[in-house]
């Protein structure tokens, strides 16, 4: 159970809500530590971020552990994703409408069976153009929202993949669900555009989820509302 005296020493997990930022988690939780304890200002930060569109492990550090959240950010992570085959969208998930469609008919669980290894282990992977990476101090993001992302050059980052294993393949819908093992700084929208690529086809995003951050896993995460439950079960907030 959480109290005061702990309050500047929590390492907490989350399973973030669909359409919730990183950040939105971070307020949240300051905002509800915040009149627990009676104060204005409270150190709180997370160690890695998760797109609005996926749901899975944040973690968050308050007070005296936010020192801690570079080395935590360094963890392995593992997702699970659903990609659908056969169309792009400009962000690669379900952010954006789609953009282009491509031939599906020639993949088969043979030729996914063939070509997912290759994605195995040290892997040099460009950016999605709607990501937060900088460049010329803005994100990258901000040229792609004003039309200039054909002005900007995004540098390929060297990332490992540990593990990349086939869950499912509905040859009638052409969806693909994959778990994935990688390293800090791996898109997995990324992934599943160079995947539709190395395919001769296209690929995006229609479901995320973080399932693993370091030895931090979904299953024993808090959700906010249990948090919340947590934190008034021990008298310390008043609603």
């Amino acid at each position: 159970m959480v109290n005061a005296q702990m309050v500047n020493d929590l390492v907490l997990a989350f399973d973030k809500p669909l359409h919730w930022t990183s950040f939105d988690v971070v307020n949240r939780v300051r905002g509800m530590l915040c009149r627990a304890l009676g104060v204005k200002k409270l150190k709180v930060g997370h160690a890695g971020t998760l797109d609005p569109l996926a749901t899975g492990v944040v973690i968050v550090c308050t007070g005296k552990q936010t020192k801690h959240i570079d080395e935590l950010m360094n963890h392995t992570k593992e997702y699970v994703a659903t990609l659908q085959l056969g169309a792009t969208t400009p962000s690669f998930d379900l952010e954006h409408p789609i953009d282009a469609t491509y031939p599906t008919e020639h993949i088969t669980r043979e030729l996914l069976d063939e070509v997912l290894p290759a994605f195995l282990g040290e892997q040099w992977q460009v950016p999605p153009v709607y990501s937060a990476v900088k460049i010329n101090g803005k994100r990258a993001y901000e040229y792609a929202r004003k039309g200039q992302q054909d002005t900007i050059d995004i540098k390929p980052k060297l990332l490992v993949i540990d593990e990349l294993e086939l869950l499912d393949f509905d040859d009638a819908t052409m969806q693909l669900t994959i778990r994935v093992v990688c390293s800090k700084g791996t898109y997995i929208r990324a992934l599943a555009r160079d995947i539709g690529e190395r395919l001769h086809s296209g690929a995006h995003l229609i479901a995320l989820r973080r399932t693993r951050v370091g030895d931090y896993t979904v299953n024993n995460c808090l959700t906010i509302e249990q948090f919340q439950e947590t934190l008034s079960n021990e008298h310390m907030v008043n609603d």
